[in-house]
């Protein structure tokens, strides 16, 4: 039988099982009413479909943790909307589907250190690094004298993906890039 958490006790980055679903803790907070039972209201992650939903449970309310396992994988290619990794200890090789990854892989870097969490053997979830050094391929020149805080213009980064950058940016110059939200972070 599964271990038992108390929603009391959970915390960003748990996974419990909902519904037979491995499912992630993204955000969670106990609320103590004036009038009423305690509860905790819970962001959560579904880690099969990746959808993310908000759900309230009653305080102390027990509910199977999800054993999952996590470790690091090395992207290696992409072939036929499949994803090939390889793991950094076995050396051992497998493809995912492009949905484990989600809109993420258009920041993927051959190369690249992935923490990969599987769930009874299959890949559920893909963590890319939180940012990454690219070089801009692609952008428009920046105009001599434009000095306008927060004007961006659009680049085209090696891995393919278009991100906002300022003005100053130049072609073959070496950004890094927030991942999770495509956001231009600094010159690297």
């Amino acid at each position: 039988m599964a271990e038992m958490t108390s929603t009391t006790d959970w915390r960003a980055g748990m996974t419990v099982e909902l519904d037979g679903v491995p499912t992630l803790v993204v955000e969670s907070n106990h609320i103590k009413p004036g009038k009423g039972p305690a509860f905790v209201r819970a962001r959560l992650k579904n880690l099969i479909s990746g959808a993310i939903y908000e759900r309230t449970f009653r305080s102390a309310e027990k509910i199977p943790a999800a054993l999952v396992e996590r470790h690091d994988m090395t992207y290696l290619y992409e072939s036929d909307g499949q994803y090939h990794l390889m793991d950094s200890e076995s050396y051992e090789q497998m493809a995912v589907a492009g949905a484990a990854i989600g809109d993420q892989r258009r920041f993927l870097q051959e190369g690249m250190t992935l923490v990969v969490t599987q769930h009874k053997g299959t890949i559920v979830d893909v963590e890319l690094p939180t940012t990454i050094e690219t070089e801009v391929t692609q952008t428009e020149p920046g105009i001599k004298g434009d000095t306008v805080s927060n004007t961006t213009k659009p680049a085209v980064i090696d891995t393919g993906a278009t991100v906002p950058v300022p003005l100053f940016i130049e072609r073959g110059e070496r950004i890094r890039v927030d991942t999770r939200t495509g956001a231009y972070v600094g010159r690297a």
